[in-house]
C-alpha cells in the first residue's frame, strides 16, 4: 500500500466523520509510512473518538464502511488494538508518534518497537522482511528495543504463545541482526541482554 493511498482513505475518513478521532496506524499500512511499502489491500488502525459513546462509535463503524467501499481498501480496526495479540503492545498509546490530521482524523503511527511485535507474533516469511526493512530506516537501539520486548512480554498473560514470541526475537536477531544494525552487531550479546530483562520483576 503506497503513502497515497493511506493518505486518499484518511482524507475521505476526515471528511465522513463530523467528530475528531485519534486514528493509530499499525500493520503494512504503517510500515509503508516507516519506509517499506509493499501490495497490500488492508489497513490496521486504533480509532478512538474524542467523546466516546455508543452514537460515536456507530458513526466510526458507518464512515470508516463508506470509505472501505469508495476506495476498495479492507479496514481492520478496534478502540484498542492491544488485544489482537497474545503479547501486549505495551503502553503503545504513549509510545505513538504524531504524523498527519486529515480533517477530523488525527493520524498517528505506532512506535516501530510495538509495531515490531504484530510482525513477530505472526512471523511470516513477509513479516521477517518487513521488520528488517522498517528497522533499518529507523535503527532503534538493539539494547531498548529487546528491553522494550522483554518488558511487553512480561506484562503480557501467560500463554504458550509468550514462549514461540521470545523464540522468535532471539532467532529473528540471530538471522536478521547483522543486516538491521550492521556487522559490527553482537547478537549474541543483545539476546543475553534480552534474556536479563526478561528475568525482570514484571512491573519494573
Amino acid at each position: 500500500m503506497s503513502p497515497e493511498q493511506i493518505a486518499r482513505f484518511f482524507r475521505l475518513l476526515g471528511r465522513e466523520l463530523t467528530q475528531p478521532v485519534t486514528v493509530i496506524l499499525t500493520g503494512a499500512a504503517a510500515g509503508s509510512l516507516m519506509g517499506h511499502v509493499r501490495p497490500s489491500l488492508d489497513i490496521d488502525f486504533a480509532i478512538s473518538p474524542v467523546r466516546s459513546s455508543e452514537a460515536s462509535w456507530a458513526a466510526v463503524e458507518r464512515a470508516v464502511a463508506r470509505v472501505s467501499r469508495l476506495t476498495g481498501i479492507r479496514p481492520h480496526y478496534a478502540e484498542d488494538i492491544d488485544r489482537w495479540s497474545s503479547v501486549t503492545l505495551f503502553d503503545y498509546r504513549r509510545r505513538s508518534r504524531p504524523y498527519r490530521r486529515f480533517g477530523t482524523v488525527n493520524l498517528r503511527l505506532l512506535d516501530p518497537a510495538a509495531w515490531a511485535i504484530g510482525k513477530l507474533s505472526r512471523y511470516l516469511p513477509q513479516d521477517e522482511r518487513d521488520l528488517v526493512a522498517v528497522l533499518s530506516a529507523h535503527r532503534p537501539s538493539p539494547g531498548a528495543l529487546v528491553s522494550y520486548w522483554a518488558r511487553a512480554l512480561r506484562h503480557s498473560p501467560r500463554s504458550p504463545a509468550l514462549t514461540t514470541f521470545r523464540t522468535r526475537v532471539e532467532q529473528f536477531l540471530g538471522e536478521h541482526g547483522s543486516a538491521v544494525w550492521g556487522p559490527s552487531f553482537k547478537a549474541e550479546q543483545t539476546i543475553q541482554r534480552f534474556r536479563v530483562a526478561l528475568a525482570r520483576h514484571p512491573s519494573s
